[in-house]
């Protein structure tokens, strides 16, 4: 997977923030020229937070739409369809800080179920854990936010899941990690 270039990311950054002026004001969002990179099918997450405070977390894991369209997809969901926040308000727009995270293609841990601690590597890696008829992700930067240990991590996972923690070391239970290239409206 080619990685983006700061310049890309900073424009996926500006279209985040657009998608999401213009999903709030019930705008209809058109896509501008993007470099070739944003036609590409790509995994993608956008995170809004407000005073430092997850307000929106949403995003497509596998690349199954090119960037742009992702992009736009993701934005608009983390703004109005995030079911643990209500929609974002115009009030609040300028109090908001977005990231984007471009992901890689999630691929299983191969090793034994008891071993996957020690292929995660915090700070590098998501999780996505599915299993027993759900599933949870959580992004690489939330481990290392939250100062977790690889155990941790996979448990925290699980709990995301709506599994019982530990749950990661059952063969039933399917481990992918990925990466993600984090792209801040901060260092815009």
């Amino acid at each position: 997977m080619e990685m983006l270039t700061p310049e890309e990311g900073r424009m996926a950054v500006l279209l985040a923030r657009s998608v999401i002026e213009r999903a709030v004001s019930g705008e209809r969002v058109v896509l501008p020229a993007l470099p070739s990179v944003f036609q590409e099918k790509r995994g993608v997450f956008v995170t809004i937070k407000r005073q430092g405070c997850l307000r929106g977390c949403i995003g497509l894991p596998y690349p199954i739409r090119p960037l742009g369209d992702a992009l736009v997809e993701a934005a608009t969901s983390a703004a109005l369809e995030d079911p643990r926040f209500p929609p974002v308000s115009r009030s609040e727009l300028a109090d908001l800080d977005l990231e984007v995270t471009v992901l890689t293609q999630p691929r299983p841990l191969d090793c034994p179920p008891e071993e996957r601690p020690n292929f995660v590597e915090v700070g590098r890696h998501g999780l996505i854990i599915t299993g027993l008829g759900t599933g949870g992700l959580l992004l690489p930067q939330v481990a290392t936010e939250c100062g977790w240990n690889s155990r941790e991590f996979l448990d925290q996972t699980c709990i995301k899941a709506g599994l019982q923690p530990g749950c990661w070391r059952r063969s039933d239970v399917t481990v992918q990690i990925f990466e993600g290239q984090i792209f801040d409206e901060k260092a815009v």
